[in-house]
């Protein structure tokens, strides 16, 4: 896996998919580390709260949440069922978003949320 980080490579605009997504300016090789995820980090029951609110910018990463709320890039992320990029363990505070394929400049990134309820409303090509 590629040690540097693509941030400064990946940009947020109007997506196909839904409202914003993120993007890639140049080509991203497989296994490539895209960026840290990192945000507040909250409990179990914080969490719940916080998406009573509506709040869908939360990561679980195995012990705690980290909500990207705040975040200028990562809370963009869109859903797609022939996703280009997975979330790995980073540490306690943080996730790591890589590239699961090889990305090619304009691309949107995309991963798999990973919860049943967004597959019954998906709306990518692999469910139309």
């Amino acid at each position: 896996m590629e040690t540097k980080f693509y941030y400064d490579n990946v940009v947020v605009k109007r997506s196909n998919i839904h409202g914003n997504g993120v993007f890639t300016e140049i080509n991203i090789p497989k296994n490539s580390r895209v960026m840290l995820i990192r945000g507040d980090i909250i409990s179990g029951d914080e969490c719940e709260r916080r998406e009573e609110y509506g709040n869908v910018y939360i990561f679980w990463n195995g012990e705690t949440y980290i909500d990207t709320t705040n975040t200028k890039k990562i809370k963009y992320i869109n859903h797609n069922c022939n996703y280009n990029c997975e979330v790995v363990d980073g540490d306690e505070e943080s996730l790591i978003l890589i590239s699961s394929r090889d990305i090619y400049a304009g691309e949107e990134l995309t991963i798999d949320y990973g919860y049943e309820e967004i597959y019954d409303n998906c709306q990518c090509e692999k469910c139309s």
